[in-house]
C-alpha cells in the first residue's frame, strides 16, 4: 500500500507536471512512457546483479531505496520553477530503471513467500488495497495540486507531492525489509547471466518461444502497444482539450482507481471459478472499445462512469496477468521470462505512444486528432486478440 501510494503522488503526475513546466503535449506523453524503455534495457542486468548479491530481498531492497530518492530532483526543479526537457527524462528513466529492475528479483521473492494454494485470493487482497492506496495518493495529490493552482503555488505544490510519494516509498522500503526470504536464489542459472547481453535475451526468447510464456508474452505485448497508442494522451486531452481543472482530473482519473480497490474481490472470486486465462479473454475484450467511450460528452460525471468501466476492466486484466506469470512459467524460468517481458513491454509502450504523438502532432492536436487516436488505438487493441487463441492452445 505504501507503493501504491508512491505511484498515486509520482509517477501518475509526471506528465502532469511537465506540462505544468510549460511542455507540450506530446512531449509529457513521452516523459511518462520513453524512461520506461530506458529503464527495461537496464533491467536486463538484474539477474547478474541478483547472483552478485545472493539474494532476491537485498536487491529488490536496493533497487527501492534508489527509486525513493529519485524523487528529489523532482522536488528540487518544482521549487525551481524550471526543468530541461532531458533532465525531466534523465530522473523518470532512473526511476523507472530502478523500479523495474527490481521486479524479476520480487517475483522470483514473492513466489517463494506466498504458498500455492492462497495465491490467487492473496494476490487479489494485495491489488485490492494497492489499488486503494493508489487511490488516496491519487486524490490527496489532485486536492494539493488543485489548492496550489488556485493559490498560483502550482509547482511549489507537485514539490509537496513529489515528498509525499518519496517519503512512501522509503515506508514500503521497510515494510520489505521485514519480509523474510524462505529460499534465496539458486545458482543453476549463473553461466546464463554471464551470457553477452544481446546473447541471453536471445535465448531466452528461443526457448520462450517453445512454452506457453512465449505466446502469452507475445500477445501482452502488442496489447499493450495498442493500449499505449492512446493512453498518454489522456491527460493532455482532459487538461488541455477539455480545460479540466486538477479538481475535475483527480475526480475522474480516481473514480478508475477507487473501482479497481472495491471491485477486485469479486474480481478474484471470478478468477478462481472461470481460470486466469479466460478472465484475461473478458477483460481484453472489454479494454478494446474503452478510448471511444472518452468520446460522446467531457461532462465529469459520464466520465467518471466511464473509468468505472476503465477500472474494473483494467483490475481483471492486471490480476489475470499476474497469476499467469505464476501458472504458465515455471519457477526456473520466471525471472528470465519476466526479465524478458519487461522489455517487450517497454518497447511496445514507447511504440505505442511514439506512434500516438506522431500521429497525434501530424494531425495537429486538435479535437479531431485526439479522436482520431483513440480510434486507432481501439482498432490496435482488437487486432492483438486473435493472438489470445495461441495461448490458449498452448497453456
Amino acid at each position: 500500500m505504501a507503493f501504491s501510494v508512491m505511484v498515486g503522488c509520482g509517477e501518475t503526475y509526471f506528465a502532469a507536471f511537465a506540462l505544468a513546466l510549460g511542455f507540450g503535449p506530446v512531449a509529457s506523453g513521452m516523459v511518462a512512457t520513453l524512461p520506461v524503455l530506458v529503464g527495461a534495457v537496464i533491467q536486463l542486468a538484474a539477474p547478474l546483479a541478483v547472483e552478485r548479491v545472493g539474494s532476491n530481498r537485498r536487491w529488490v531492497i536496493a533497487c527501492t531505496i534508489v527509486q525513493a530518492l529519485c524523487f528529489v530532483p523532482l522536488v528540487w526543479w518544482a521549487i525551481r520553477g524550471h526543468a530541461e526537457l532531458w533532465e525531466l527524462f534523465a530522473a523518470a528513466a532512473a526511476y523507472w530503471s530502478a523500479g523495474m529492475a527490481s521486479a524479476p528479483a520480487w517475483t522470483a521473492w514473492m513466489a517463494t513467500l506466498v504458498p500455492d494454494q492462497i495465491r490467487t485470493p492473496y494476490f487479489a487482497n494485495r491489488n485490492r488495497l494497492g489499488q486503494f492506496g493508489v487511490f488516496l495518493g491519487f486524490v490527496v495529490s489532485g486536492l494539493l495540486l488543485q489548492w496550489g493552482e488556485q493559490r498560483e503555488a502550482l509547482l511549489p505544490a507537485f514539490a509537496a507531492v513529489f515528498v509525499v510519494a518519496g517519503l512512501s516509498r522509503l515506508v514500503s522500503t521497510l515494510c520489505l525489509w521485514a519480509c523474510r526470504e524462505p529460499r534465496p536464489p539458486g545458482r543453476d542459472g549463473g553461466e546464463a547471466v554471464r551470457l553477452p547481453l544481446t546473447k541471453r535475451i536471445i535465448a531466452a526468447m528461443v526457448r520462450m518461444s517453445r512454452r506457453p510464456s512465449g505466446s502469452l508474452v507475445t500477445y501482452l505485448c502488442c496489447f499493450v502497444f495498442g493500449a499505449q497508442f492512446a493512453a498518454p494522451y489522456f491527460t493532455p486531452f482532459m487538461l488541455r482539450e477539455l480545460g479540466f481543472s486538477y479538481h475535475a482530473f483527480m475526480l475522474v482519473f480516481g473514480t478508475s482507481f477507487l473501482a479497481k480497490a472495491l471491485l477486485l474481490p469479486a474480481i478474484g472470486r471470478l478468477a478462481s471459478r472461470i481460470g486466469s486465462l479466460r478472465l484475461l479473454w473478458l477483460a481484453s475484450l472489454a479494454i478494446v472499445p474503452l478510448a471511444l467511450l472518452w468520446l460522446p460528452s467531457g461532462h465529469v460525471a459520464y466520465l467518471a462512469g466511464v473509468q468505472v468501466v476503465a477500472g474494473a476492466c483494467w483490475a481483471a486484466y492486471e490480476l489475470a496477468v499476474m497469476l499467469l506469470f505464476f501458472e504458465a512459467v515455471n519457477a526456473r524460468e520466471r525471472s528470465g521470462v519476466v526479465t524478458v517481458y519487461n522489455l517487450g513491454i517497454a518497447v511496445a509502450t514507447v511504440a505505442g505512444a511514439a506512434c500516438g504523438g506522431l500521429l497525434l502532432r501530424a494531425l495537429g492536436e486538435t479535437w479531431e486528432a485526439y479522436v482520431t487516436v483513440f480510434v486507432v488505438s481501439c482498432i490496435a487493441r482488437l487486432a492483438a486478440i486473435p493472438i489470445l487463441y495461441r495461448v490458449r492452445n498452448t497453456a
